[in-house]
């Protein structure tokens, strides 16, 4: 039997089995929710055909091997990281953030090549399917409530675009999620722009900026595709209409490199007036690479000019910037033996 790896795979078994629609939905919103398939006020012999009912111990094992928790690692901030164990053996990260939120990876590697960033440093392996996306909601889930999902983590989720899409539909219908509670975010793909708008569900935005110059944004991301700053804040800013929620627009605070005056006389040009807020975070330490953080009271003086501007900034601070996790840390220090990995215990269905 073919294994598991879409959504659409997981509701060809279904019918295979002799589910209808409604049988279909109430497992891959139970499956989704992290709830056991035996979750009802009715008995399960009552509303399951039998056959679907004598292969859903099964169906549950290939669920739960989509997808394990290697590691994991908490931070001071009450976010946590998790490098998460893919049925082949790859890993990815996906992070627990404040305010039950989660950040799931799209790709195993990139291949923007972002140079402050450790994931695009080994380049794209492979893609993660769709059901490994929704899988990584689950392992979250089992641990602690989850309202919103970016998707933020390893990986260009436009490079991978019908998978991260079909996570999406689920997530914003089975999956009990608002559709402004899931944010993809992207380079500036132009593909993104016409497909966002198409689907059931309409996720939130979240553009990577980083600079208001075309020429520093080639070299810091060299495989973007090349859209200027302009020409990404305006296809933006028509999303931002069609859809009624705010482009957050990222930009990850590089000390020497994008926090000058000119900079902010930039992001005043491009963001003044316009339909969103910029979330600056400053840039997540990697020994590895030669760009540094800024000092906390800098990026906050940073904020306040640009608030003082007409520009709604908010200043965020790196989940488990403590821990090393962000941007494929945990996953390289993990493949080098650097880190030491808490192996965790399969978690129990339900």
């Amino acid at each position: 039997m073919p294994r598991l790896q879409s959504i659409q795979d997981i509701r060809d078994r279904l019918r295979a089995l002799g589910a209808l629609p409604k049988h279909e939905h109430r497992v891959l919103r139970l499956w989704s929710q992290a709830l056991p398939q035996a979750t009802t006020k009715r008995p399960i012999e009552d509303f399951l055909p039998k056959t679907l009912r004598e292969a859903l111990p099964a169906l549950e094992a290939e669920l739960d091997a989509l997808a394990r928790v290697q590691s994991e690692h908490p931070a001071e901030d009450g976010s946590k990281r998790l490098l998460v164990e893919l049925g082949d053996g790859q890993t990815v990260e996906s992070v627990l953030l404040p305010r039950e939120g989660l950040c799931v990876s799209s790709q195993v590697g990139c291949a923007v090549g972002c140079q402050f960033c450790m994931t695009g440093r080994s380049g794209l392996l492979r893609q993660v399917t769709s059901a490994e996306i929704v899988a990584q909601v689950v392992l979250a889930r089992r641990q602690r409530a989850v309202k919103k999902v970016v998707f933020m983590g390893m990986g260009e989720p436009a490079h991978n675009l019908e998978h991260v899409m079909e996570a999406i539909e689920l997530l914003g219908t089975a999956g009990n999620i608002g559709h402004k509670s899931l944010v993809f975010s992207t380079v500036g793909d132009p593909r993104v722009f016409e497909r966002l708008p198409q689907g059931p569900v309409k996720p939130a935005l979240a553009l990577s900026l980083h600079t208001s110059k075309a020429g520093l944004r080639e070299q810091l991301l060299p495989r973007a595709p090349r859209l200027t700053p302009e020409e990404i804040v305006a296809e933006g800013e028509r999303y931002a209409r069609l859809s009624g929620y705010p482009i957050q627009y990222q930009w990850t605070l590089i000390e020497g490199v994008n926090d000058g005056e000119d900079e902010l006389d930039g992001i005043v040009r491009l963001l003044k007036g316009r339909y969103g807020v910029l979330n600056m975070i400053p840039y997540n330490s990697v020994p590895e690479l030669p760009f540094k953080r800024p000092a906390w009271e800098r990026a906050a003086e940073i904020a306040r000019q640009l608030h003082r501007r007409g520009v709604l900034t908010k200043l965020r601070n790196s989940a488990g910037q403590e821990v090393d996790g962000g941007c494929g840390q945990l996953r390289a220090r993990a493949l080098d033996g650097s880190v030491p990995v808490r192996v965790m215990r399969k978690a129990a269905a339900g």
